[in-house]
């Protein structure tokens, strides 16, 4: 009976250690620095990475995402750059994975255009509307005399009045 015990025992840690070696992050050798003669400036990746959008956070860069997704792009945009290709080609390589989408900074061309412009048209447009307003305002006379009122109605206003004083 001990001995099956400690056939069971021996083959939960034989397990368990198996689970935690497959589980186990990368060694570091993976996520080794290219080669000298291949090396890229960081400064050009950063900048590639700048102007990327990172797929999970959306709201951050590449460059500043801490997401591994983000870690991944950033090694691919290395990778590029290392292999060769220029920043322009890096980032339509990613346009062309994920659509204009992936840049932070959309395109000046097309119907992105507008989302350049709107802001502009929208200040402009109200802008002119404060003038005018302000202009309306500025011309109207001093002493205007008050409009001729009813005598009827003068003469509610004048006992609503009283009855106030009265109270």
């Amino acid at each position: 009976m001990t001995r099956g015990l400690t056939a069971a025992a021996a083959a939960v840690v034989l397990a368990a250690t198996v689970g935690w070696a497959a589980a186990a992050p990368p060694a570091p050798a993976a996520t080794k620095p290219a080669p000298a003669a291949t090396r890229v400036d960081e400064q050009t990746v950063h900048d590639v990475a700048t102007q990327l959008r990172c797929v999970v956070c959306q709201s951050l860069s590449v460059a500043d995402s801490p997401s591994e997704t983000a870690n991944q792009m950033r090694a691919i945009v290395r990778e590029r750059l290392a292999a060769g290709d220029s920043p322009e080609q890096v980032l339509a390589y990613f346009v062309e994975k994920y659509g204009d989408w992936i840049l932070l900074s959309p395109p000046k061309s097309g119907f992105t255009l507008l989302v350049w412009v709107v802001p502009f048209v929208g200040l402009g447009i109200g802008l002119v509307l404060v003038a005018v307003v302000v202009r309306r305002w500025s011309r109207r006379p001093q002493g205007a005399a008050p409009s001729q009122l009813d005598p009827a109605v003068r003469e509610r206003i004048r006992r609503e009045m009283s009855e106030m004083d009265h109270s």
